[in-house]
């Protein structure tokens, strides 16, 4: 199965639906309960942990450059600091707990337990046997993970190995858009499609004089108009970010192939809706303002 044989934006939808199960567990009660319990209370150091884990007991650089959108003074007040109250192993176990705890009470005993997420499982699986670890630091080291026994988080965990895996990719995208982090938040926010700027600013870092003056960067390079919005310049930079994207990422999926994408596909999305109509994300999340 060749990539040109796989519709062009089939890898992206496969990767939003996988990608919206996957996220659940940062807005999800049971993290901060998992994670509490160890010591780790600043809903911020609990994201810093979890994710950057799979690293192991990095500094604040290794962080910042990882995630790319987060202010490094952010991240310089909870990492390496963090390691000190939570090791690595424990955090990435904590986490495990919460996504187990978080997938039962959004999707139910039935759906977990079901022939469908065994499926999904076994599809996404087969699709990270076409990831690379080349320039993807994120995606590698969580790639060194075990795969959990049940199904729905072996489900996850591959569903995890494939955002990270199109996520590093991305970022050497924007690199090569000349985007940095926060100028990268603003424009896939102006798209309607990025998290509400009181989300970026509450959770990245970042204050709302720094938000401006990126806004400010950015129309002057004409990609955004005066009342934020993308200019026509603006939303051709902003697809063709993402049609690099899909480049960067479109062998794990034609490692599936045609069929098993459209079905991995189905099966995920199912899976997405039932969490969101369960509530799994803040109503507010999304949109411009």
């Amino acid at each position: 199965m060749t990539t040109a044989a796989l519709d062009a934006r089939a890898g992206r939808r496969c990767h939003n639906a996988l990608n919206s199960l996957h996220s659940t567990h940062y807005f999800s009660p049971d993290l901060g309960r998992e994670l509490g319990a160890l010591g780790v209370t600043d809903p911020r150091a609990v994201n810093f942990a979890v994710r950057a884990a799979a690293l192991g007991p990095v500094g604040a650089g290794a962080v910042t450059a990882a995630f790319y959108n987060y202010k490094h003074d952010l991240v310089a007040r909870h990492v390496p600091a963090v390691w000190e109250t939570v090791t690595p192993r424990q955090a990435l176990a904590a986490r495990a707990r919460a996504v187990d705890a978080t997938l039962r009470r959004l999707l139910g005993e039935d759906t977990l337990t079901s022939a469908e997420m065994s499926e999904a499982a076994g599809l996404a699986l087969r699709a990270t046997e076409g990831c690379s670890r080349g320039a993807r630091p994120l995606y590698s080291a969580h790639a060194d993970l075990p795969v959990p026994e049940e199904a729905h988080l072996a489900y996850w965990h591959a569903a995890t190995l494939l955002r990270e895996h199109r996520g590093d990719g991305h970022l050497a995208v924007l690199m090569a858009a000349d985007l940095d982090g926060l100028e990268a938040l603003v424009t896939h926010t102006a798209t309607g499609k990025g998290i509400a700027p009181k989300w970026v600013l509450g959770t990245r870092g970042w204050t709302r004089e720094e938000w401006d003056a990126a806004t400010d960067r950015l129309r002057d390079r004409g990609l955004l108009d005066e009342t934020g919005a993308l200019t026509e310049r603006g939303t051709a930079l902003r697809d063709e970010i993402e049609r690099e994207t899909d480049r960067l990422d479109a062998a794990p999926y034609a490692h599936l192939g045609a069929e098993g994408v459209a079905r991995l596909t189905e099966l995920a999305t199912a899976f997405a809706r039932t969490a969101v109509g369960a509530g799994a994300f803040p109503a507010d999340l999304f949109g411009r303002a």
